[in-house]
């Protein structure tokens, strides 16, 4: 492998899943900025909207998951372009 190329700081993270409250522990060097406890330890947390624990293609249930409202705006946008082709047809 090459020198210099990798992070230096790797330690244990909690990565938590905003749309289920899961939460797992791993190795990374990702900044943060909050911390969790689990079991008595205290670890930082990086906060995820979607994991492998709630992806449709992992869990095999369709759920929609929007936490920051993208779905409706895209809705909103699209509703725009629609309306037009259907008018010029």
């Amino acid at each position: 492998m090459k020198a210099g190329i990798h992070p230096e700081g790797y330690r244990v993270v909690a990565f938590k899943d905003m749309s289920n409250d899961q939460v797992f522990l791993c190795r990374s060097a990702v900044n943060t900025k909050e911390t969790i406890e689990i079991d008595g330890e205290t670890y930082p947390v990086y906060k995820m909207e979607i994991s492998s624990a709630s992806h449709p293609f992992y869990t095999g249930k369709q759920t929609l998951v929007d936490t920051a409202g993208r779905v409706d705006k895209f809705m909103s946008r699209y509703q725009k372009h629609y309306d037009k082709r259907n008018q010029n047809k």
